[in-house]
């Protein structure tokens, strides 16, 4: 739960690849491709690939991408929104109350992997493994809680209340 897409490049076992992968995630994959081919694209998705995007292509789009597979999945709507608060999951900031609520990149990750779990307690493990990644060794899981402190402090000043509820020792949870 904690990889939100897998991106492949042009290779040769990209087919098998992404049937391994489909098999021990529900990740969208997207498959960049050099150019266009009907075939190609055809093959690609009919191999367990989600979207097939030419290159050049930006990251934002890949994100948004993905964000819309992980929506037609989940059966969700997006950008997520309170009555003043306003979530994108592409890499833009939040806004509220229609401005721009500038956030370092790990706290607005933080703050979108909240609201898409809205409702769910979620441990500073999870959290950590989904902003960092599981392979992060050079990183103590303790960053979470900083990370999370001056978020809900920052929306906390802009919004008049804490969307945020922690439980110690528990965990997280974006209440909206």
């Amino acid at each position: 739960d904690a990889v939100q897409g897998f991106l492949l490049g042009d290779f040769q076992d990209r087919m098998v690849c992404a049937e391994t992968i489909r098999r021990h995630s529900r990740a969208p994959i997207i498959a960049l491709s050099e150019v266009r081919s009907l075939e190609q694209t055809l093959e690609l998705l009919a191999a367990s690939i989600d979207d097939v995007v030419r290159k050049p292509v930006h990251v934002r789009e890949i994100l948004a991408r993905s964000e819309a597979i992980w929506r037609r999945m989940k059966g969700t709507l997006t950008p997520d929104h309170t009555d003043r608060l306003k979530v994108y999951f592409d890499g833009r900031d939040p806004e509220i109350d229609g401005e721009s609520l500038i956030l370092p990149r790990r706290e607005r990750h933080i703050l979108e992997y909240l609201v898409r779990n809205r409702g769910r307690r979620l441990t500073k493990t999870q959290i950590f493994n989904a902003i960092y990644g599981i392979y992060s060794n050079d990183v103590e899981e303790s960053v979470v809680e900083g990370h999370v402190s001056k978020l809900r402090k920052k929306l906390r000043q802009r919004l008049g209340y804490d969307p945020i509820e922690a439980k110690r020792y528990i965990g997280y949870t974006f209440i909206g």
